[in-house]
């Protein structure tokens, strides 16, 4: 979940989730067959791009594990260009425990908050940055990115574009889920869709973030299966005849844009009731929430509440609020 932490403040405890899908076991995929582990690439005999789909950059986001492996296992192959199959926080992932699953999104920080130039070439040492880090040489190959995700409170799914017009269009082009909300990311840091590689507007490499449900779901699995094979066939990459999941009669995808990003400033933020990610609240100035002292109310009319989190401590994002384009 792109909203929330994975350490828990003592003071509060996370909700109890339970986990309805199996832990995929990842052992047959641990080494890669790249040079890095986790990192499993096909190239097809035509030239075409370089897709990764790339799943745990949070180590408890186990539905696009699955994906992956379920795709590993039956042998998907790209009908032209390469196609990358990605485990990301392998180190997070190997800690995932379904009787504590909160307890898992990272070790020693949040991995989708390092990806600038400044904190990949800088001093710090972290267990996710030495990850990032083997990372990025390979990243630089890529031009299409689809990042799995999914969340722990209750919100209409989505594809996060980022800022640039170009991964906005990706996102419309997957639809999967149909919303596509353009964002400037996270104070605390970027997010992998966020580096340059993919956020230049001069080139054409482009990133997504799929945030395709409530966690431990069967129908988050489903959704983002859906999404990647949609990318695969955006890209011309889906090889006839190949098992992939059907799209059914899908509804056309909308798009929204952030306005502002709600940071938590104080120790004592509260939202005045329970909000849903995806609730639209139909007048400007409406109060939603308060950061200690200061209110929180709608910039516009029709306000789209992105990915509310309830507990959430300060430094991190607690909603983003956005307006729809049509």
């Amino acid at each position: 979940m792109s909203g929330g932490s994975g350490v828990w403040p003592w003071s509060i405890t996370p909700p109890i989730v339970p986990v309805n899908i199996p832990v995929p076991d990842l052992a047959p995929w641990l080494a890669g067959n790249s040079g890095i582990p986790g990192i499993w690439t096909f190239a097809a005999a035509q030239p075409g791009p370089h897709l990764a789909i790339s799943a745990i950059v949070h180590g408890n986001e186990i539905a696009g594990a699955t994906v992956l492996d379920r795709w590993l296992r039956a042998g998907i192959r790209p009908a032209r260009g390469t196609l990358s199959l990605v485990f990301v926080n392998l180190d997070a992932f190997a800690q995932f425990d379904p009787a504590n699953p909160t307890a898992s999104r990272f070790l020693d920080e949040d991995m989708n908050r390092l990806w600038d130039v400044d904190t990949l070439e800088g001093k710090r040492r972290s267990s996710e940055l030495r990850r990032a880090r083997e990372l990025l040489p390979f990243l630089e190959t890529v031009d299409l990115l689809g990042d799995l995700h999914s969340m722990l409170w209750d919100s209409d799914p989505l594809i996060l574009a980022g800022e640039t017009e170009k991964a906005a269009r990706l996102g419309m082009a997957v639809g999967v889920p149909p919303l596509v909300v353009s964002d400037a990311g996270h104070v605390g840091g970027r997010r992998m869709i966020d580096h340059e590689l993919f956020s230049d507007r001069a080139t054409a490499r482009a990133a997504v973030l799929i945030e395709a449900g409530l966690h431990w779901e069967p129908s988050t699995v489903a959704r983002m299966e859906l999404a990647a094979a949609r990318l695969l066939r955006h890209a011309g990459m889906a090889m006839p005849g190949q098992e992939l999941v059907e799209d059914g009669d899908l509804p056309r995808p909308r798009r929204a844009r952030v306005t502002r990003t709600v940071t938590v400033r104080s120790r004592s933020f509260a939202f005045l009731r329970d909000f849903r990610g995806g609730e639209v609240i139909p007048l400007r100035n409406t109060l939603i929430a308060m950061d200690g002292e200061e209110e929180i109310r709608t910039p516009h009319d029709n306000c789209l509440l992105i990915m509310p989190t309830p507990i959430v401590h300060r430094g991190h994002t607690a909603v983003r609020l956005a307006q729809f384009i049509d």
